[in-house]
């Protein structure tokens, strides 16, 4: 007996209240929270640096009765900075425009997509910058790496480091950033957890937090680079990938730019690029008549400068 089937009493439609994007969730991203931004009207300039060696040296002596005191004095230097403007679009044709069904928005999802692809290059010229060897005071790979939990010893590594910093500088460095390969092997790690589970090598995962690791490290605060990229060519196969390495770097930095302090980078923002606007990045909408499209733009200058690699220790290849 003829029967009507589903097909018959039911035209298949777009669904309007989900649709299905991967992208970086924002906590992903950290190259705007390690370094304090600088903002700056002109796309280069100059900044003032002192020379360290002549603060730190013991100088003062006794004063004999109608005598002169010592004297003494600083080195005072220039060092620059130069913005580089980035920027990319996306095209939206007056046809796709015309044609277009709910729930899809094509200017918005050109500034999301815009977004999410401007951030992903802050992040690995975050990496290029400073997630290197080459960049900063000191360069290690530690003896016994952190994923060997036999021999390892984070704990005196990372002690290893502050003291370096310290007694080369004067600061204690605040800030750890790990690469997300590094952060579960130490998650894990049976020295970190019996010092935060009261010495139960076991441990309960639910107290290893970001915070509590800071606390065993005696640092402010643990970043995590969780951000992915994919390095395949449009069109190639597609191949997935954490920006960051299986590194970490140990540092100190300023909470904001100031005078006579150091801080181990700076990200230094041109406000120009953003015509007045006082933000890192502007989106601008421009008709396209030769292509009969609408182009959505995204631009945005920066520039990362180490400051003071000094305060800086690198632990490269931390984990196998």
């Amino acid at each position: 007996m003829p029967q009507p089937t589903v097909t018959d009493v039911h035209n298949s439609k777009i669904l309007t209240n989900i649709s299905v994007a991967y992208q970086n969730q924002l906590q992903n991203f950290i190259a705007q929270r390690v370094f304090p931004v600088v903002r700056v009207e002109k796309q280069t300039d100059k900044y003032y640096t002192y020379t360290k060696a002549d603060w730190f040296r013991d100088e003062v002596v006794v004063r004999a009765d109608g005598t002169e005191s010592a004297g003494s004095g600083y080195g005072l230097s220039t060092a620059t900075y130069s913005a580089l403007v980035w920027a990319l679009h996306k095209d939206i044709g007056d046809q796709l425009r015309a044609n277009n069904d709910t729930p899809l928005s094509p200017d918005a999802d050109a500034t999301r997509f815009l977004t999410q692809r401007m951030m992903l290059r802050q992040e690995i010229q975050w990496v290029a910058d400073y997630f290197t060897t080459s960049v900063w005071g000191t360069d290690l790979t530690p003896t016994n790496l952190w994923s060997n939990y036999a021999t390892s010893d984070p704990v005196t590594d990372i002690e290893t480091g502050k003291r370096t910093i310290l007694v080369n500088t004067g600061y204690l460095p605040n800030t750890l950033v790990l690469g997300y390969d590094v952060w579960i092997k130490l998650r894990h790690h049976p020295d970190i957890v019996a010092r935060i589970d009261g010495g139960a090598t076991t441990g309960n995962p639910a107290l290893v937090s970001q915070q509590t690791v800071a606390a065993v490290f005696g640092v402010d605060r643990i970043l995590i680079a969780q951000a992915i990229k994919n390095t395949g060519l449009e069109g190639e196969t597609a191949s997935y990938g954490f920006t960051h390495g299986k590194h970490g770097l140990l540092c100190y930095t300023a909470g904001s730019p100031g005078l006579l302090a150091p801080s181990a980078g700076y990200t230094f923002v041109w406000s120009g690029v953003a015509g007045g606007l006082g933000t890192n990045s502007v989106i601008r909408r421009m008709r396209m008549d030769t292509k009969r499209a609408d182009r959505i733009e995204i631009e945005a200058a920066w520039t990362n400068k180490v400051v003071a690699s000094d305060v800086g220790y690198f632990f490269n290849g931390a984990v196998a």
